[in-house]
């Protein structure tokens, strides 16, 4: 299931020919991760995938006792964002950064809400964060961009088995196809996940998050104005964009008032987003690497999927 065999370097995104390892390859034009990993939208999704990670008793309590994210909120969402980046984009860097990841999380554990010993790399829950993905990303699809059909969410699934490797998670640790995927997704929900302490802050509008580092005078005046109306949003889409048997387990709210008002939202987003220059459209990373993928497709003269328009 590893897709392609076309290797993407970091800095040109060209493929130089066939590559025969046997070890993880590196994503490149043509796969729906690169599509979607790097379109704005993501931001309205990465914070729902968080949420199920964090709900597992084991993750929330690593996140509780070693993340900054309540001292350093938009370094950690920064820092966070940039990795997974460099997992769909930076070719060979992909690899060096799934090295990285499994390096950092060596160090962390301790005792979770049940008073069961974890650690950050034991391989169930290193392996449930990755599976969060894939509900997350179908949610994002259904209500933000549009839906996948049958076949692209069998190849979403099997590229982020592909991205596992990467990450260095065994493929026997993960459900082997989104047919095994759900049974196993429904056994964490009704046995493993709970409303964790970091859950409860993530989704609480009167969180306290300071403006963005680099912020002008100007925003940092209007912040305490600006601040409870956007918490309000993000946990609105961020509750929604869960999966409905998520929500009714861990006891969050949501009307069909609500429903409709997310679809309104989802209307706006696949309306608005892809009619953006794609400055705006993409983040720093994805657009690097969409120009250096176009320019190799001007180099050998063959239309190539990074120069269409993407996920819509």
């Amino acid at each position: 299931m590893d897709g392609g065999h076309t290797r993407t370097g970091p800095d040109t995104g060209c493929a130089p020919g066939p590559d025969t390892r046997v070890g993880p390859v590196p994503f490149a034009p043509g796969s729906i991760l690169w599509d979607i990993a790097g379109d704005v939208r993501i931001l309205l999704s990465l914070p729902a995938a968080l949420v199920l990670q964090v709900a597992h008793p084991a993750v929330g309590a690593g996140v509780d006792d070693h993340s900054v994210f309540r001292t350093d909120p938009w370094g950690r969402a920064e820092r966070s964002l940039d990795s997974l980046q460099l997992w769909v984009y930076g070719g060979e860097q992909a690899l060096d950064e799934g090295r990285r990841l499994r390096r950092l999380h060596k160090t962390i554990g301790g005792t979770d809400t049940r008073g069961r010993a974890y650690h950050a790399l034991t391989p169930a829950h290193y392996a449930w964060v990755h599976a969060t993905a894939y509900p997350s990303f179908l949610r994002a699809a259904q209500y933000l961009s549009h839906p996948l059909d049958g076949t692209d969410e069998r190849r979403l699934y099997d590229e982020l088995l592909r991205l596992g490797r990467i990450l260095g998670i065994d493929q026997r640790d993960m459900p082997r196809t989104p047919e095994e995927f759900w049974p196993y997704f429904d056994t964490m929900v009704r046995e493993e996940l709970e409303k964790t302490a970091v859950v409860s802050e993530l989704l609480d509008p009167r969180r306290p998050i300071p403006p963005p580092p680099g912020a002008g005078p100007f925003l940092r005046r209007l912040w305490p104005v600006l601040r409870p109306p956007l918490a309000r949003l993000h946990v609105f889409v961020t509750t929604g964009l869960l999966p409905p048997a998520v929500r009714d387990h861990l006891g969050l709210p949501w009307t069909a008032r609500d429903e409709r008002g997310l679809r309104r939202f989802g209307t706006v987003v696949r309306t608005v987003v892809p009619l953006l220059p794609e400055r705006l459209r993409y983040l720093p990373r994805a657009r690097a690497a969409r120009r250096a993928a176009r320019g190799c497709e001007g180099t050998h003269g063959e239309p190539g999927a990074a120069g269409r328009g993407g996920v819509r």
